[in-house]
């Protein structure tokens, strides 16, 4: 089994969250996948945050969508660290990438780029909201996508069923074996997050899933020897 690790916002556990600071460590672990967030600033540019609002992160405070791309890059981001635009990770690390989107506009922001760049190969669109993964398969040719779910059941499966994603992201806590078998039977992948400790990721190769999504860059090296 191919078993992917993939990196949560960068290498979060160890450094601050979606910055290029934490993507180029995350590449240096070796991790398979990096993965991000994306918001609009007020005036349009596609900025890496996860939070709709900037306090928790950074410095400063207020929604993202209130400040433009220069008020945002005015704040510290943790440890001097600026908030990233999406372009500068894709210029700044060569691993594939794994972008959450938060709604449709930023799915139409990202078609943009994607387009642009040729980017389907490289970068995987990944949502909680249906609406978003269904803009995002219409604007991008090839794209390929997972619906993200923190609180589910078996209809998760057929959710992603419905909007043509490929890939399922669970909460590890609440996964369960029906869930795993009814989404093997719809051909989808199934990744958990975030797998953090070794009991978790004994349950990610128990149940064997196809991968794990993680804060800390040791999950990559002690993933490929639990049973």
């Amino acid at each position: 089994m191919n078993f992917l690790t993939i990196g949560h916002r960068g290498v979060m556990g160890v450094e601050p969250e979606n910055t290029l600071r934490s993507f180029v460590a995350a590449q240096e672990a070796g991790l398979d996948v990096i993965e991000l967030d994306l918001h609009l600033s007020k005036d349009g540019a596609l900025v890496v945050m996860h939070d709709a609002r900037v306090d928790r992160t950074t410095d400063g405070t207020g929604a993202i969508a209130d400040k433009t791309l220069d008020e945002l890059r005015a704040l510290d981001a943790g440890r001097g660290e600026r908030v990233p635009l999406f372009v500068e990770v894709l210029d700044a690390v060569r691993t594939p990438l794994q972008a959450e989107i938060k709604d449709v506009r930023a799915a139409r922001a990202l078609a943009e780029v994607m387009n642009d760049r040729g980017l389907a190969d490289r970068v995987e669109v990944a949502s909680f909201h249906d609406e978003a993964i269904a803009e995002i398969a219409r604007l991008v040719p090839g794209v390929r996508t997972a619906l993200v779910a923190g609180r589910y059941g078996t209809d998760v499966v057929d959710r992603a069923v419905a909007v043509g994603a490929s890939r399922l992201c669970l909460n590890i806590r609440r996964i369960t074996l029906e869930v795993v078998e009814h989404a093997r039977k719809a051909d989808l992948s199934v990744f958990g997050w975030v797998v953090n400790t070794q009991d978790h990721l004994r349950l990610v190769r128990a149940l064997e899933l196809d991968g794990a999504t993680t804060d800390y860059p040791e999950i990559k090296r002690t993933g490929r020897f639990t049973a």
